[in-house]
């Protein structure tokens, strides 16, 4: 039984911070509840632009347990966020989804890449501000991320009628100063349209991340301590 246990909890993942040198997410978990569900069952008309599962990110290749453009939340956090999504097309607006739930074996790609100093092609477009040394330290990448406990997103907004995103003063996945919600160094537009979002997300049980304007986690979410590394497929 206790090698069992250990062939459950022992994972790419975890292998990889290993290797990395970081702390091991030894509580992920490899099975699916029954409580995540496809958020475009429930959020339909929202938008789902899937970095992670194109080159199209910071790490400039697939991320790992990206098998498919698709996003994963626990029940509770998708009917919240269909919330929003109501309120928002009250607004004229429309929610575009970068990211939901992140298996821990994407969260050790992610570690691997920010050891490796030498590969440093996607610092102009994605961290031209920080240090790829210094990620880590400033909190723009973490050896476990809450997006893997399934309640956790990544989001913008966009107008229907020209179905451009508003403007947020930084792209997606920008680790900057400048991406935090509260920058002086963006306008003041900018800086209203992200209170704009946070405060729909807000009214609807989400909580912000003082570094990204985009990163958004359930108050209440169900699975507060556990991580889960199942595959998105």
């Amino acid at each position: 039984m206790a090698k069992a246990l250990m062939d459950r909890l022992v994972k790419p993942a975890a292998l990889a911070l290993t290797i990395a040198g970081l702390p091991l997410a030894a509580d992920a978990r490899t099975d699916r509840p029954d409580l995540f569900v496809d958020v475009a069952s429930v959020v339909p008309d929202a938008v789902f632009d899937v970095r992670y599962f194109s080159t199209d990110n910071f790490v400039g290749t697939r991320v790992d347990g990206y098998g498919a453009a698709r996003c994963f939340l626990t029940r509770p956090a998708a009917e919240a966020l269909a919330k929003v999504a109501a309120e928002a097309k009250k607004k004229g607006l429309g929610l575009r989804i970068f990211d939901c739930y992140r298996p821990a074996r994407a969260v050790a790609h992610f570690a691997r890449w920010a050891s490796d100093l030498r590969d440093e092609k996607t610092k102009p477009t994605y961290y031209p501000d920080v240090a790829k040394k210094d990620l880590f330290a400033e909190g723009y990448i973490a050896a476990r991320s809450g997006h893997s406990r399934g309640s956790t997103l990544d989001l913008t907004l966009f107008d229907l009628s020209t179905r451009r995103d508003i403007d947020m003063g930084t792209p997606f996945d920008l680790f900057s100063p400048r991406s935090w919600p509260d920058s002086a160094a963006v306008t003041a537009t900018q800086r209203a349209n992200r209170r704009l979002l946070a405060g729909l997300m807000a009214d609807n049980g989400f909580k912000p991340f003082d570094k990204e304007w985009w990163h958004f986690t359930l108050k209440d979410e169900p699975f507060p301590d556990t991580y889960f590394d199942f595959p998105i497929e």
